[in-house]
């Protein structure tokens, strides 16, 4: 990871920044490639350097280009596609005991809402998670590229929802550091999903998450389960947190049992980040829930546990004063390998950064198009 660069994609591009020379405090704009187009997800590969990006282009589709550390042209990348759709299942229509949910999505790619690379041990190894909810695997640095069908078939999926969007979507993938054949992902909505065997073989891992917005008789479904974000700590991996639609969720034994952590101002939002060292230190942008997704109060804050969950604390400094209605979407709060440096975006164009653990912050720009990703790279 390079500590002195953000990756930043919006809407109307992908933007670079770079730590300024003089002051290390501030950042200036580096780069800007794909104007006016949406760059829905980035990655820079800590293994050899590639910068992937992946655009949604609406009537044209999504695309997806690289460009290799120490190249000065980007180069187009196969995006994944869906299979053919069986004839039976595209005519398909809901029956009288299924909810709308249950009926099946076309097999055709929507958008790419997360790039994650493969392990240590798995040079060229990606995955993308995709709407409407397949996991591909390329293993030649994006030029080809493979539904991960033993997920894709699980009966369960029919049953996915969309969290957001009109299909479900995977947003989250993580590569366990110890085993890269172990993968853990999120689904909006479809719960948290595990691996041992590198995607052969796929078991639903949501077991004490709670969808209020379920009858009482399905809250505790795992299949139900609309997890916004997971996260998992580097040097201890079965220690995972997750901001779900409901509240805020702990597990240290690898996704096995979550557990429900209660924070302030509120248990909404879309991001949170954990410290790459620390389990118990993590980061959050509490919002209002449900259709209002706003700050509580017009108040927009960051929020830290350091102690597992049982605590709280609340910063604003540096941020924009009360009344402040910025939204942070899943992917727009990043930390940096040592822990101390965040960087956060949001959907009015603002981007922040903070070289103390979030209690304080300053702003990098208030004039980018909405951000959809942040990251450390």
């Amino acid at each position: 990871m390079n500590d002195d660069r953000l990756i930043v994609g919006t809407r109307k591009g992908l933007f670079i920044f770079e730590r300024d020379d003089v002051n290390p405090r501030r950042w200036r704009q580096a780069a800007l490639h794909f104007i006016g187009e949406p760059v829905t997800s980035a990655l820079a590969d800590p293994r050899d350097g590639t910068l992937y990006a992946a655009l949604n282009l609406g009537h044209f589709g999504v695309k997806l280009h690289r460009l290799p550390a120490g190249a000065g042209e980007w180069e187009p990348c196969a995006a994944p596609m869906y299979p053919q759709q069986p004839d039976a299942q595209a005519a398909a229509e809901p029956s009288d005991s299924q909810s709308p949910a249950a009926s099946e999505p076309l097999w055709s790619l929507e958008q790419i809402w997360t790039l994650e690379p493969g392990g240590n041990d798995e040079p060229g190894a990606l995955w993308a998670g995709t709407i409407p909810g397949g996991l591909f695997r390329s293993d030649d640095r994006g030029t080809t590229w493979t539904l991960n069908r033993a997920l894709w078939d699980r009966p369960e999926r029919r049953e996915w929802g969309g969290g957001g969007y009109d299909h479900a979507g995977i947003h989250s993938v993580l590569v366990d550091p110890r085993d890269s054949r172990h993968v853990t992902i999120a689904v909006s909505s479809g719960g948290v999903w595990q691996t041992h065997d590198g995607g052969g073989t796929w078991r639903p891992s949501s077991k004490g998450m709670q969808a209020d917005y379920m009858p009482p008789e399905r809250r505790e479904e795992e299949n139900a389960q609309d997890p916004h974000r997971v996260v998992q700590c580097l040097a201890a991996p079965d220690m995972l947190w997750t901001q779900h639609h409901c509240a805020i969720f702990r597990s240290t034994d690898g996704g096995e049992r979550w557990t429900r952590v209660e924070a302030e101002p509120s248990n909404f939002g879309f991001a949170v980040a954990v410290h790459p060292r620390d389990p118990d230190t993590a980061w959050f942008v509490p919002a209002v829930r449900d259709a209002c997704r706003i700050p509580v109060d017009g108040r927009f804050v960051v929020t830290r546990t350091r102690d597992g969950g049982r605590t709280f604390e609340a910063f604003s400094e540096g941020l924009p004063p009360a009344p402040a209605y910025d939204l942070v979407y899943r992917h727009g709060l990043a930390i940096d390998s040592t822990g101390n440096r965040l960087a956060m975006g949001s959907t009015t164009g603002g981007l922040w950064a903070s070289d103390d653990a979030g209690e304080s912050w300053r702003e990098i720009s208030a004039h980018l198009p909405p951000i959809y990703h942040v990251s450390f790279g």
